[in-house]
């Protein structure tokens, strides 16, 4: 599928919402890979923010938004106990932040794209790695994951226990692997 990546605006707010709502809507259904609760993450607000920060990425196909997700310097709490791979500070890494990809889009590579959007743009702007975290029962994302060459770190408490998310796993790419 033939998609763009762009940096999303105070336009695709309602969309992003929409978007993160359609998923929710799955997950309730069947399995919450990811452990998402509607109301807690993702949200309106982290869209916001995202957009605000200039950090929030959109993927469309033709007018459709079909993923998003943020990139920025941003570690989760617990980051700083791992044993990472690069060991510098966060001005040179990136941190991916609520990948998602529209419920009607999954299947279709949208994952993928995005991951290798976010290495290509890393590289481009002088960044050494990409680190992000998984709920560690969210299989679908951590096959993503080790299939695109990102390193299992270890498995941390992120302190979400009281949603049932009691474990996650870090994953890092350093990017002087990423050809060009």
């Amino acid at each position: 599928m033939e998609i763009r990546i762009e940096h999303g605006t105070d336009a695709d707010l309602d969309v992003i919402e929409q978007l993160y709502n359609d998923l929710l809507d799955v997950l309730e259904t069947g399995m919450n890979y990811p452990g998402w609760k509607r109301g807690i993450y993702p949200t309106r607000k982290d869209a916001l923010t995202g957009i605000v920060e200039n950090s929030l990425f959109v993927a469309r196909s033709g007018d459709s938004i079909v993923g998003a997700f943020i990139l920025n310097h941003k570690p989760e709490n617990g980051y700083d106990n791992a044993k990472w791979l690069y060991g510098g500070d966060y001005s040179l890494i990136l941190v991916v932040h609520t990948l998602v990809v529209h419920p009607a889009f999954m299947n279709r590579g949208i994952g993928l794209q995005l991951l290798r959007f976010a290495e290509k743009w890393g590289k481009q702007n002088g960044m050494k790695a990409i680190r992000l975290d998984v709920y560690e029962n969210n299989v679908p994302a951590i096959a993503l994951y080790e299939r695109c060459g990102y390193q299992y770190i270890q498995s941390i408490d992120l302190g979400f226990g009281h949603y049932g998310l009691d474990l996650f796993k870090l994953y890092e790419k350093l990017l002087s692997d990423v050809a060009d």
